[in-house]
């Protein structure tokens, strides 16, 4: 798209050893809410999501389930193309670490850093998490069942004693800081900048980056007995899928203006690891690092020994695919805690789909239906206060919401429309259009023009939450497919009075619970 701004959002890749959950349906949500709001914006958007499938824990799991590691990333990396695929995810890519542009990306970026001497020969002795791929320092242990020390995460630990390449992560903490308090925005909320600036300030020491005690990974170039330590491999399929080591075309254009969208638990890797070894392969890290929070499930912690994980398919079969991902982009502020309920859900459903904007949809547009001839109203050149009121408030959305999503804070976004949505229901009732069908039919014919055209904005604006439903609204209202961007927001795409309209249809039924007989 020539002469438009570029916009590169990110998932962090998710682990193959993983089965997807509402977890990664969330971060991958998110993420297509961004792209689909630029892209309506008039930006030229690259939106990435894949799958991590290097690692030791690959390495054993493919060994206990008697497969090669590629077939065990194979099979699992499909669940996550399919769960993207049943989000209605707009990703342009979908990256495996076990491509070769990848493997050609990683070693280039290697070679870069040992042209730079970023990179030594020594050997690591310490603390080593195979579930969390992450070593620990003796500081950083807890003390776990009959005395074993565990990661602060809870995984178990070993000791671990071999050869290893190591990254001068130290050198870079004095630019680190400098970068944090240079740049307060790269990392957010403003919760994970403090603990990440933190974590710097006390002390880096030079990072573990190769590994022999197995072999699943990317070789190291020039030393085949050493791989690449999984979070160097991971992290750089950022840039791989951007074209690196081409330092043109799409890497020019979509490097450094890049968000990645991460969980809370990997926030040190993204926001301390990835802008040091950038630097010191002096590229430009990334625009903003966003950590969002965990998901409890009725309010408790999700475990797979609980048993409590919640599948984000099933949830679309139960409540549909716009309406959850309405509700998990309304229910908490983005980078918060925030608690699955099947009650909140409902609610949010009821109350707010159905009652609010199903409503108004249904009864504005059937008025149109029964006292219009089926076609877009003609309103009259003069207006009252609360036609002005009403118009201004669904044509400054766009204004509203943008420095919000610029922000990643979805649920004022939604907030921000639905105080729109809750305004226009007070509109109706107080215009009652029902009545000026008798009254002044020239009037009836204004008030129910202004509540198409907020309906118009409200619809165009809620497309990157819920794309489908957004879309059957609009085709309501006879709207072109080529006119439902936000160029066409207010006076540049008014409705045009006597443009015929389909026979309106309900968008948002109310969800009633099957009750045992």
């Amino acid at each position: 798209m020539t002469g438009a701004a570029a916009f590169y959002v990110t998932t962090p890749i998710y682990y193959v050893n993983d089965k997807p959950h509402i977890g990664h349906a969330y971060t991958t949500l998110a993420c297509d809410v961004m792209a689909r709001f630029k892209r309506l914006d008039g930006f030229d958007v690259h939106f990435l999501t894949g799958t991590d499938e290097h690692g030791q824990k690959v390495e054993k799991s493919a060994e206990t389930a008697g497969i090669t590691p590629q077939a065990l990333a194979d099979i699992n990396s499909a669940n996550f193309r399919e769960l993207a695929r049943r989000l209605g995810c707009s990703n342009d890519d979908f990256i495996r670490t076990t491509e070769e542009r990848h493997h050609l990306a990683c070693q280039a970026l290697w070679n870069e850093l040992i042209r730079r001497d970023e990179i030594y020969l020594g050997h690591y002795e310490g603390w080593y998490s195979v579930r969390d791929e992450a070593f620990y320092g003796e500081d950083e242990l807890v003390s776990g069942p009959g005395g074993t020390r565990l990661a602060p995460t809870g995984a178990p630990v070993e000791w671990v004693k071999e050869p290893s390449y190591f990254f001068r992560l130290s050198k870079w903490q004095q630019k680190l800081l400098d970068w944090y308090e240079a740049n307060p925005d790269a990392v957010a909320p403003a919760s994970r900048l403090n603990e990440v600036r933190s974590f710097v300030a006390g002390g880096l020491q030079d990072l573990s980056v190769s590994r022999t005690s197995f072999k699943w990974g990317i070789p190291v170039p020039g030393d085949e007995n050493h791989i690449m330590y999984v979070w160097l491999d991971a992290l750089t399929n950022y840039m791989t899928a951007v074209g690196y080591p081409d330092m043109k075309g799409d890497f020019a254009r979509f490097w450094p203006e890049v968000i990645h969208v991460v969980g809370k638990d990997i926030v040190r890797f993204h926001a301390v690891y990835w802008p040091a070894l950038l630097m010191a392969a002096e590229l430009p890290p990334p625009r903003r690092i966003f950590a969002h929070g965990w998901w409890t499930n009725e309010g408790q912690k999700i475990s797979k020994s609980v048993g409590n994980v919640i599948d984000p398919l099933g949830l679309i079969d139960t409540y549909g695919l716009d309406q959850l991902r309405f509700f998990l982009l309304r229910e908490v502020p983005f980078g918060n805690d925030g608690d699955f309920s099947h009650r909140a859900m409902i609610g949010r459903m009821n109350s707010e789909l159905a009652n609010d904007l199903g409503n108004l949809a249904q009864r504005v547009l059937s008025m149109i239906g029964k006292n219009c001839g089926g076609k877009v109203p003609s309103p009259q050149a003069e207006r009252s206060e609360d036609d002005r009121v009403m118009l201004s408030s669904a044509d400054g959305l766009l204004a509203a919401v943008r420095p919000l999503i610029d922000r990643q804070a979805f649920n004022e976004v939604l907030e921000t429309i639905w105080v729109v949505i809750r305004a226009a229901n007070g509109y109706v009732d107080r215009q009652a259009p029902w009545a000026l069908r008798k009254t002044d039919p020239a009037r009836m014919e204004t008030v129910l023009y202004v509540l198409a055209e907020t309906i118009r904005a409200v619809a165009t604006l809620l497309h990157p939450f819920m794309p489908s439903s957004a879309d059957r609204m609009l085709d309501q209202l006879a709207i072109a497919a080529n006119s439902r961007t936000f160029a066409f927001l207010g006076e540049a795409g008014r409705l045009v009075p006597g443009t015929a309209l389909p026979t309106p249809q309900g968008v948002f039924p109310r969800f009633v619970e099957e009750t045992a007989d």
